[in-house]
């Protein structure tokens, strides 16, 4: 009888290097299977939105949505173009019944108005910057310099005065810009005539005039000029003298210029009449 056939040693190695083969095979298909999801399905990932507060600083009166105005805290000057709030009611009253001067609603204009009209400095006809938050305005008053670019000549702070969505605005002071500061008489001082004023100034050959205004005047009621003055950072200093019922509010102005502008810079300040009629 014959017994069992037994496979060669050969035929042995064919099988075990056939089935390696199809195990190498097995794996590569796992293998790129998974690659082939990972490409397809990413990772899934969760974001947090972020939220971002943003104030932005209008000119216009008519963007504004608050209907109540509350008057100017303690301590302002009411410079231009109103005395106090009783003036303010009086221009609402005529404004909403016919429109009356509706420059009153426009810090940027009322700026301009105070530098042109009632300083007189009517070769600063720009408005060179605003910034207006609430009841509070910064505006930048100028003139276009040789180029064409924007010159500012001084920074005014204007706030709104009154109540009511159509409060008008007020000037009240400037604040200090590099060139020329008006620190002397202080803010809210006393003055009696002739009152002396002073600063710090950075120029070359500068002439500063000095004028006084009140309002009511449709000129300044006192005013001196020619003061020399320059350096850098450089203390200056005069005397105006002035006549004023006492207890009215009194609006200083100094100015430079003269290199490419009648007024290249100025600066203002707000002060009480402590004199009945010097001069």
């Amino acid at each position: 009888m014959n017994g069992p056939t037994r496979s060669s040693p050969r035929s042995q190695r064919w099988w075990i290097l056939a089935a390696i083969v199809v195990l190498i095979g097995l794996v590569t298909a796992l293998v790129v299977t998974q690659l082939h999801s990972d490409t397809a399905a990413p990772r899934t990932t969760t974001t947090v939105p972020t939220t971002v507060l943003t104030t932005t600083a209008s000119s216009s009166p008519a963007t504004k949505s608050t209907t109540t105005t509350p008057a100017p805290a303690p301590g302002h000057q009411l410079l231009w173009p109103f005395a106090d709030d009783k003036q303010a009611a009086a221009w609402q009253a005529g404004y909403r019944e016919g429109g009356h001067e509706p420059w009153h609603l426009d810090a940027g204009l009322t700026a301009q108005s105070f530098t042109r009209g009632y300083l007189g400095y009517s070769s600063l006809d720009q408005i060179t910057a605003t910034a207006v938050v609430g009841t509070d305005a910064h505006i930048g008053v100028g003139y276009k310099a040789p180029g064409g670019q924007q010159a500012t000549a001084a920074l005014l702070h204007l706030v709104k005065i009154g109540s009511g969505q159509d409060a008008p605005w007020e000037v009240v002071g400037s604040d200090d810009v590099p060139g020329l500061t008006l620190t002397a008489p202080a803010y809210g001082a006393t003055v009696t005539s002739p009152a002396t004023v002073g600063g710090r100034i950075t120029g070359v050959d500068e002439s500063l005039r000095i004028l006084v205004l009140r309002l009511g005047s449709d000129k300044p009621i006192g005013q001196t000029g020619g003061i020399p003055a320059g350096g850098e950072n450089t203390p200056w200093t005069g005397r105006v003298s002035f006549t004023a019922p006492t207890g009215g509010t009194l609006t200083i102005a100094v100015s430079t210029g003269g290199h490419i502008n009648d007024v290249e810079r100025f600066a203002i300040t707000g002060v009480r009449s402590g004199s009945a009629a010097n001069g």
